[in-house]
């Protein structure tokens, strides 16, 4: 850490009037904002186009087994779901 800068910088600020303060507040805090958001990349779900959420949306149903066996018609039927209700 370079200590003599720092206090030359400290120095500087407090020598500022109040306008050049405010000034100097709005230009650290955009450099802020624009640090802070630099590195971080937004998510699928904000950015993709509708063709890029199908082609996702069809790569991801392909990695799944397709020679899966099925379920029986009497295993998916209403009454071996709900069961006997009054």
């Amino acid at each position: 850490m370079n200590v003599k800068l720092v206090e030359s910088l400290a120095q500087v600020v407090q020598s500022l009037s109040p306008e050049e303060r405010s000034l100097l507040e709005s230009k650290l805090k955009a450099h802020q904002e624009r640090t802070s958001t630099a590195g971080k990349e937004r998510p699928f779900y904000e950015t993709a186009t509708p063709e890029e959420w199908v082609k996702a949306f069809r790569e991801w149903a392909e990695s799944h087994p397709r020679h899966q066996p099925y379920l029986s018609d009497e295993a998916i039927s209403r009454e071996s779901i709900y069961g006997e209700r009054g």
